[in-house]
Order: structure tokens, then sequence, then C-alpha cells
């Protein structure tokens, strides 16, 4: 799935070659003597019954795996029942023979292929992982890459795709790869300006490595140069650094800035560290144009630290809704439905739990998003709106995601599947096409107040002259906003318009439950 998604999106970079997801492969369409349509056997009778069965020690949980001999069939047995269980929009599922598909392409077709009021799909977050990569990715932030965050700036010949930040310590860092420095080729294939298989396979393989070792040339022209140069990068197990460039600007260092690009478990610590440095700032600026989403529960500890116990002492950040079956009940703890409170303490992700946590104390709060700004990150604005606390939101349309889910192991594989939905202390959460700003030329998705701005890759991320912090500042100053930028309000899956679309892995743009 993971290399799967990774193509899609290349595909549809060069609109040429279709990404079909949807063939049926395995036995063909000859039914199966187990599968009776509308009848779904409880989930556990086929849980852990794998083709390749796993041995030895989990070593997330200490114990022997659970896996016994079993089959294709049986594994998509379990993905059909547990989906008609936990997914969200069970009812819109097609029922499908289990044993008619591969178990990668059955897991696809388990969704509603119904859409939103803009066209795009009401389900556009459907993916499994790996299991110990999911592991590595989520508990440390650990990602075979080279540490460059791309971004596609233009998606149709001539394609721009270009550098949005680096992860200190990396392999791009040590090639000297920095914000703004643009792909031109990728071991010789074109990337402006190819459309055929060959470049297509070439681009993707180069740009989106799956696995460290890996070794690719490119030809890059940095940000101000006058000549494009080739840079060899080598691919390796890269740690996310999630919370960066953390600074007070503006008049007497009054305004705080934070670059934060992961809701993942090693943020907790630095989130922290972050906002007690900002301690006493008036007004604070919180970067997540890149931040996909993650844990739900570091969402709500961002919100508390902006706005401080007063307006959050008590309320609810997020509560939590299942499907129609479950009214009152979670039915993966199996506990009585509870609203995720507004943490005021660390909960345990990598600060010791039950720490206090510091505060600004602010009557609002200024976010800089894109169409990468998702799921968990959406959460800190819908949280805070739900208890009075003014977003002003700076950049362009963020991605549309009040879902989230439990990970699910089966034989090895980590499935994500929409589960719930969330809304805020005054029961909002209708929002499946995003936040808009309000003076955007278009809108596909709700508009809250602060302003249309394009990305800016002449200037490094947290620079008071970057275009959407500059933007952000004016606002702080005079309350007004640049005019609007037309590009960051297409619709933010059309790739043949959209501003700017960062690739990324797919789990980050989500939000997360644990299980405790």
């Amino acid at each position: 799935m993971v290399a799967e998604n990774r193509l899609c999106l290349v595909v549809a970079l060069a609109l040429s070659v279709a990404c079909d997801q949807g063939s049926a492969a395995g036995t063909g369409n000859v039914p199966s003597a187990a599968w009776t349509p509308g009848v779904f056997p409880p989930s556990a009778s086929f849980a852990n019954q794998c083709t390749v069965p796993r041995t030895g020690i989990d070593p997330t949980t200490g114990r022997a795996y659970p896996d016994r001999p079993g089959s294709r069939l049986l594994e998509n047995q379990w993905l059909r029942s547990w989906t008609h269980e936990l997914y969200l929009w069970y009812r819109e599922v097609p029922d499908l023979d289990p044993g008619a598909y591969s178990t990668a392409d059955y897991f696809d077709r388990l969704k509603t292929p119904a859409t939103t009021p803009s066209g795009n799909p009401k389900d556009k977050f459907h993916f499994t992982y790996p299991t110990p990569q999911w592991v590595a990715l989520s508990q440390s932030g650990i990602e075979a890459g080279y540490g460059a965050r791309w971004v596609i700036v233009a998606a149709r010949p001539p394609r721009r795709v270009v550098v949005a930040y680096t992860e200190p310590g990396s392999p791009a860092v040590a090639a000297g790869l920095t914000r703004g420095a643009q792909v031109l080729t990728v071991d010789g294939a074109d990337l402006v300006n190819g459309n055929d298989n060959a470049t297509i396979n070439a681009l993707n393989a180069g740009l989106f490595p799956s696995e460290p070792g890996t070794t690719h040339t490119f030809t890059v022209l940095d940000r101000d140069a006058a000549a494009p140069r080739a840079v060899t990068l080598t691919a390796t197990n890269v740690t996310s650094t999630p919370v960066q460039n953390v600074r007070r600007i503006g008049p007497g260092g009054r305004v705080g800035y934070i670059l934060f690009n992961d809701h993942i478990a090693t943020s907790e610590g630095p989130l922290i560290a972050a906002f007690s440095q900002l301690s006493g700032v008036s007004d604070l600026v919180l970067d997540i144009r890149y931040n996909g989403g993650g844990y739900l529960d570091i969402a709500s500890e961002v919100a508390y630290m902006i706005a401080g116990a007063g307006p959050t002492a008590g309320q609810t950040f997020e509560r939590t809704m299942f499907n129609d079956k479950y009214p009152n009940t979670n039915p993966v703890t199996g506990g009585r439905l509870t609203p995720v409170p507004f943490h005021d303490t660390a909960q345990g992700f990598s600060a010791p739990d039950r720490q206090p946590l510091p505060t600004l104390n602010l009557s609002r709060v200024f976010v800089l998003t894109s169409d990468d700004t998702c799921s968990a990150s959406e959460s800190i604005m819908n949280g805070l709106r739900g208890v009075g606390i003014p977003v002003i939101k700076v950049g362009g349309t963020t991605c549309g995601k009040p879902y989230g889910f439990y990970p699910e192991d089966n034989c090895g594989t980590t499935y994500f599947s929409i589960e719930f939905q969330g809304v805020n202390a005054q029961g909002f959460g209708d929002y499946p096409d995003g936040f808009s700003p309000a003076n955007a030329v278009s809108r596909a998705g709700v508009a809250i107040p602060g302003c249309a701005v394009a990305d800016d890759f002449s200037r490094d991320l947290g620079d008071p002259g970057e275009g959407r912090l500059q933007a952000a500042l004016g606002y702080i100053l005079d309350g007004r906003c640049p005019s609007p930028t037309s590009d960051v309000t297409a619709s933010i899956r059309d790739l043949s318009t959209a501003g700017a679309l960062a690739h990324r892995s797919p789990w980050r743009e989500n939000r997360i439950l644990r299980r405790r």
C-alpha cells in the first residue's frame, strides 16, 4: 500500500498513467463458499489466522506473536467483519466476496464510494503499513528517506518540485539542500517535462525510496543559484525532528513562532520546551502548514498550552463519535465514551507522565496552513474554536479530515480505516473539505478568519519576511490581509491546479487514539 500510494502520487503528477488500485486479484470472481452476503461473523473468529504467520516475540508487547496458520481468505474475512463492526460508514461499504481479491486489493475496496459536497472522496484516508514500519514511524519518527520534505508546486509539465524543509543531521542537510531547492532530474529522468512510464518510475524510485541504503542522483537548482548542481543522496533511516525554529520575533520579541511538523510521540517533550521558552509572548504563530496530524492527545496538549486553564478547564477538546452501533460505548476499548479533555499535564509520550504543562494564556492564535494541514492539526483549530478562542489562519485550505481511527494489526499488517468523527465542545466537526481563509477568492471549506497566502519558498521557515509569516505579522499589527492569492484556494485534490501538495507518510494525515 505505501509503495502503491507513492506511485499514485507521482503518476498523478504526470497525469498520463492510470493508477488502478481496484483491480481484482487472487482467485478471480469465483464466489467463495465461505462467504454469505449480508452475514458478518465476529472478526475475532478470523483474527491472526495468517497466510504467513509471524514467529518469535513481538517487541511491542514482549509476548509471542498471536499468529497461527491460516489463509488469504481468512485474512480477508477478518477485514470484512472488522470493517462491518467498526468502520464509520459501514452501511455504505459494498459487500464483496473476500475470496475474489488479494488482501491488499480487498482492503482498498472496503470503504465508502461517496463524495463530499466539493466532489472529493468522502474517505480519502484509507491505508495500511507493515506493522514494524508503523511502530518505527509512530513511536520514534523513523522513516526511510533523505530528510528532505518534497512539495509539489506545479503538477503538470513544466513540473516544479521543491524542498519544503529538511531534518537536522540528515543526508539532505549533508548535501547542502535547503528550503526552495528545485529538483530538475532524478537519475537522469526529466522531472520538469518527462511524461512517459520509464520517467515516472524513475521519479518514483528516486524521490520516495522505501528502503535505506538505496542511492540516487539528483540535479537541483538551489534557491538564488545561477546554475544547477548534481547531488547524490543515499536513503537512510531518518529520525524526524517534529518541533523546529522556536523563536521570538516582531517588535520587542512579543510574537512567538513554532514550526510544528508532526504529532508523533517524540514531539511532546520538545513542544513543552517550546512553550516554556515562549513564556510571556502576546501572540503566537503556530506553523502547521506541513503537519498532517498524528496523536490526538498531543493536539489537546498544544491547544491547552496556547489558551491556558481559563477557557479550557472542564471543557471538551474533542468528543469522539463512532458509528451508530455504539452511541455510548467505545467499541475498541470497551469503555464508556468520554470526551477528550484539554490536557493540562503531559500524557507520557516523551515527557514524564502527568508533568504539568506550561501555558501562554493567549486569547487568540495564528496558524499557518496548507492542504497538508490535516486531522489532528485541524483538531487544534476546531478544539480552540469550540471554547471561544479565535483562530486566525494564514495560508491555504486545510485537508479536511475530522475523522480518525485506532490502528489495528493483523498478520503483520497494520490497517487504518476510519472509525470515528471528532466534534468540538459546541458539537461542530463537519469540515470534510477543510477550513479556508475567509478572504479566499473561492472556498471549498468552512470559512474562518484569515488570509489566503501562497507558500513562499524564497525564504526560510521562521524568517519574518517569508510570505505566510509576514502576512500573520502584518495582521497582528493592523488586522489586515494582503490581497488573496488565488492559487491556494483551488480544490485540494486537483493536482493540476493546487498551489502545493507535500508528500508525506499517509499515517501523518490522521488523528490517532491510543488504547489506554
